[in-house]
Protein backbone atom coordinates (compact mmCIF):
# COMPACT_ATOMS: atom_id res chain seq x y z
CA UNK A 1 0.00 0.00 0.00
CA UNK A 2 1.75 3.47 -1.26
CA UNK A 3 1.95 5.89 2.07
CA UNK A 4 0.10 8.97 0.66
CA UNK A 5 0.27 11.79 3.25
CA UNK A 6 -2.30 14.93 3.56
CA UNK A 7 -2.00 17.63 1.60
CA UNK A 8 -2.75 20.11 4.82
CA UNK A 9 -3.57 20.83 8.00
CA UNK A 10 -6.66 21.33 8.56
CA UNK A 11 -8.78 18.90 11.82
CA UNK A 12 -7.74 18.78 14.78
CA UNK A 13 -4.81 15.53 13.98
CA UNK A 14 -2.91 17.65 11.87
CA UNK A 15 -4.91 15.72 8.46
CA UNK A 16 -7.31 16.73 6.27
CA UNK A 17 -9.13 14.32 4.80
CA UNK A 18 -10.74 14.67 1.03
CA UNK A 19 -12.19 11.16 0.57
CA UNK A 20 -14.40 9.28 -1.67
CA UNK A 21 -16.15 6.22 -0.82
CA UNK A 22 -17.45 3.98 -3.62
CA UNK A 23 -19.53 0.83 -3.09
CA UNK A 24 -22.63 -1.31 -5.10
CA UNK A 25 -25.92 -0.40 -3.56
CA UNK A 26 -26.42 -2.54 -0.35
CA UNK A 27 -22.90 -2.42 0.45
CA UNK A 28 -23.12 -0.34 3.40
CA UNK A 29 -21.97 2.42 1.50
CA UNK A 30 -24.24 5.13 3.29
CA UNK A 31 -23.76 3.84 6.86
CA UNK A 32 -19.68 3.84 6.52
CA UNK A 33 -19.89 7.00 5.29
CA UNK A 34 -21.60 8.51 7.93
CA UNK A 35 -19.04 6.54 10.72
CA UNK A 36 -16.05 8.22 8.85
CA UNK A 37 -17.31 11.66 8.17
CA UNK A 38 -18.36 11.51 12.30
CA UNK A 39 -14.86 9.78 12.46
CA UNK A 40 -13.20 12.81 10.60
CA UNK A 41 -15.28 15.60 11.59
CA UNK A 42 -15.75 16.47 7.88
CA UNK A 43 -19.19 16.69 5.83
CA UNK A 44 -20.63 13.58 3.68
CA UNK A 45 -21.20 15.50 0.60
CA UNK A 46 -23.71 13.06 -1.76
CA UNK A 47 -25.22 14.27 -4.78
CA UNK A 48 -28.32 12.18 -4.38
CA UNK A 49 -29.55 13.69 -0.65
CA UNK A 50 -28.76 17.31 -2.50
CA UNK A 51 -31.05 16.62 -5.22
CA UNK A 52 -33.37 15.06 -2.67
CA UNK A 53 -33.08 17.76 -0.71
CA UNK A 54 -33.74 20.25 -3.34
CA UNK A 55 -36.62 18.39 -4.92
CA UNK A 56 -38.73 18.64 -1.10
CA UNK A 57 -38.08 22.07 -0.45
CA UNK A 58 -38.95 22.80 -4.12
CA UNK A 59 -35.76 25.10 -4.35
CA UNK A 60 -35.02 26.05 -8.34
CA UNK A 61 -32.51 23.63 -8.46
CA UNK A 62 -35.06 21.16 -7.22
CA UNK A 63 -37.40 22.12 -9.74
CA UNK A 64 -34.85 21.77 -12.41
CA UNK A 65 -33.44 18.03 -11.63
CA UNK A 66 -37.44 17.09 -11.61
CA UNK A 67 -38.08 18.70 -14.69
CA UNK A 68 -34.97 16.64 -16.04
CA UNK A 69 -35.43 13.35 -14.56
CA UNK A 70 -39.37 13.57 -15.90
CA UNK A 71 -37.76 13.36 -18.91
CA UNK A 72 -36.14 10.09 -18.25
CA UNK A 73 -33.05 12.02 -18.60
CA UNK A 74 -29.86 12.17 -16.30
CA UNK A 75 -28.81 15.27 -14.46
CA UNK A 76 -25.96 16.57 -16.63
CA UNK A 77 -22.40 16.30 -15.90
CA UNK A 78 -21.77 19.97 -15.24
CA UNK A 79 -24.52 20.86 -13.30
CA UNK A 80 -23.80 17.80 -11.14
CA UNK A 81 -20.33 19.26 -10.95
CA UNK A 82 -21.71 23.06 -10.06
CA UNK A 83 -23.47 21.80 -7.42
CA UNK A 84 -20.50 20.11 -5.57
CA UNK A 85 -18.55 22.87 -6.09
CA UNK A 86 -20.33 25.12 -4.34
CA UNK A 87 -20.92 22.65 -1.70
CA UNK A 88 -17.53 22.05 -1.39
CA UNK A 89 -16.37 26.09 -0.91
CA UNK A 90 -18.88 25.75 2.48
CA UNK A 91 -16.74 26.62 5.34
CA UNK A 92 -17.32 23.08 7.02
CA UNK A 93 -15.53 21.40 4.09
CA UNK A 94 -12.58 23.18 4.40
CA UNK A 95 -10.87 20.55 6.87
CA UNK A 96 -12.06 17.82 4.70
CA UNK A 97 -14.93 15.95 3.03
CA UNK A 98 -16.42 12.59 2.52
CA UNK A 99 -17.56 12.40 -1.29
CA UNK A 100 -20.64 9.87 -1.85
CA UNK A 101 -22.04 9.42 -5.17
CA UNK A 102 -19.95 11.28 -7.48
CA UNK A 103 -18.03 11.32 -9.30
CA UNK A 104 -19.88 8.83 -10.98
CA UNK A 105 -18.04 9.03 -14.46
CA UNK A 106 -14.59 9.83 -16.37
CA UNK A 107 -16.08 13.64 -17.34
CA UNK A 108 -16.82 14.11 -13.51
CA UNK A 109 -13.54 12.86 -12.72
CA UNK A 110 -11.70 15.78 -14.53
CA UNK A 111 -14.41 18.58 -13.57
CA UNK A 112 -13.44 17.53 -9.79
CA UNK A 113 -9.52 17.15 -10.54
CA UNK A 114 -9.73 20.73 -12.08
CA UNK A 115 -11.28 22.25 -9.14
CA UNK A 116 -9.06 21.15 -6.39
CA UNK A 117 -6.01 21.45 -8.32
CA UNK A 118 -7.06 25.49 -8.59
CA UNK A 119 -6.94 25.18 -4.75
CA UNK A 120 -3.45 22.89 -4.99
CA UNK A 121 -5.49 20.11 -3.38
CA UNK A 122 -6.21 16.45 -4.56
CA UNK A 123 -8.19 13.41 -3.13
CA UNK A 124 -6.31 11.67 -0.25
CA UNK A 125 -7.65 8.58 -0.50
CA UNK A 126 -10.91 6.56 -2.37
CA UNK A 127 -12.79 3.63 -0.07
CA UNK A 128 -13.81 0.61 -2.37
CA UNK A 129 -16.15 -1.06 -0.36
CA UNK A 130 -16.22 -4.70 -1.52
CA UNK A 131 -19.30 -6.81 -1.46
CA UNK A 132 -20.43 -9.72 -3.76
CA UNK A 133 -22.93 -8.93 -6.25
CA UNK A 134 -24.99 -11.97 -4.55
CA UNK A 135 -24.37 -10.15 -1.23
CA UNK A 136 -25.49 -6.86 -2.63
CA UNK A 137 -28.49 -8.28 -3.57
CA UNK A 138 -29.75 -10.31 -0.79
CA UNK A 139 -29.02 -7.35 1.25
CA UNK A 140 -31.67 -5.15 -1.18
CA UNK A 141 -34.06 -7.78 -1.22
CA UNK A 142 -33.99 -7.77 2.81
CA UNK A 143 -34.54 -3.68 2.48
CA UNK A 144 -36.90 -3.97 0.12
CA UNK A 145 -38.96 -5.87 2.49
CA UNK A 146 -38.33 -4.36 5.40
CA UNK A 147 -39.42 -0.74 4.17
CA UNK A 148 -42.16 -1.97 1.95
CA UNK A 149 -40.64 -1.09 -1.22
CA UNK A 150 -42.43 -2.70 -4.19
CA UNK A 151 -40.48 -0.99 -7.24
CA UNK A 152 -37.50 -2.71 -5.83
CA UNK A 153 -37.88 -5.83 -8.00
CA UNK A 154 -34.84 -8.54 -8.56
CA UNK A 155 -34.90 -7.39 -11.99
CA UNK A 156 -34.24 -3.38 -11.11
CA UNK A 157 -32.02 -4.65 -8.53
CA UNK A 158 -30.42 -6.21 -10.84
CA UNK A 159 -30.22 -3.32 -13.45
CA UNK A 160 -28.94 -0.94 -10.53
CA UNK A 161 -26.07 -3.37 -9.96
CA UNK A 162 -25.49 -3.37 -13.60
CA UNK A 163 -25.55 0.47 -13.94
CA UNK A 164 -22.70 0.71 -11.05
CA UNK A 165 -20.80 -2.14 -12.45
CA UNK A 166 -20.12 -0.33 -15.87
CA UNK A 167 -19.93 3.17 -14.41
CA UNK A 168 -17.85 2.37 -11.52
CA UNK A 169 -14.87 0.27 -13.16
CA UNK A 170 -13.46 3.27 -15.09
CA UNK A 171 -13.26 5.68 -12.56
CA UNK A 172 -11.67 2.93 -9.90
CA UNK A 173 -9.21 1.96 -12.78
CA UNK A 174 -8.06 5.51 -12.54
CA UNK A 175 -7.42 6.77 -9.28
CA UNK A 176 -5.79 3.20 -8.68
CA UNK A 177 -3.12 4.10 -11.41
CA UNK A 178 -3.05 7.18 -8.63
CA UNK A 179 -2.73 5.05 -5.81
CA UNK A 180 -5.01 6.21 -3.81
CA UNK A 181 -7.90 3.15 -3.94
CA UNK A 182 -8.25 1.25 -0.67
CA UNK A 183 -9.90 -2.17 -1.16
CA UNK A 184 -12.15 -2.84 1.77
CA UNK A 185 -14.11 -6.07 3.02
CA UNK A 186 -17.18 -4.49 3.03
CA UNK A 187 -18.78 -7.83 4.99
CA UNK A 188 -19.30 -8.60 8.17
CA UNK A 189 -20.06 -6.54 11.25
CA UNK A 190 -20.46 -2.38 10.93
CA UNK A 191 -18.12 -1.59 13.12
CA UNK A 192 -15.09 -4.45 11.95
CA UNK A 193 -16.05 -2.64 8.69
CA UNK A 194 -15.48 1.17 9.78
CA UNK A 195 -12.08 -0.20 11.67
CA UNK A 196 -10.84 -1.71 8.76
CA UNK A 197 -11.59 2.00 6.66
CA UNK A 198 -9.78 3.48 9.73
CA UNK A 199 -7.02 1.13 9.73
CA UNK A 200 -6.16 1.57 5.68
CA UNK A 201 -6.36 5.56 5.84
CA UNK A 202 -4.36 5.17 9.21
CA UNK A 203 -1.99 3.84 6.89
CA UNK A 204 -1.50 6.73 4.05
CA UNK A 205 -1.24 8.54 7.18
CA UNK A 206 -4.69 9.72 7.78
CA UNK A 207 -5.68 9.97 11.20
CA UNK A 208 -9.05 11.29 12.99
CA UNK A 209 -8.76 13.79 15.80
CA UNK A 210 -10.54 11.16 17.65
CA UNK A 211 -8.00 8.51 16.97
Amino acid sequence: MTTVQPNNAGNGSGAVARLLIVGPQGSGKGTQGVRIGEAFGIPVVSTGDIFRANIKEGTPLGQQVTEITQRGDLVPDELTSEIVRDRLTQDDAAAGFLLDGYPRNAVQVRHLDEFLAAKGEKLDAVILLDVARDESMARLRQRAVDQGRADDTEEAIAYRLDIYERETAPIIAVYGERGIVDTIDGTGELDAITARILSALEARGIVPATV
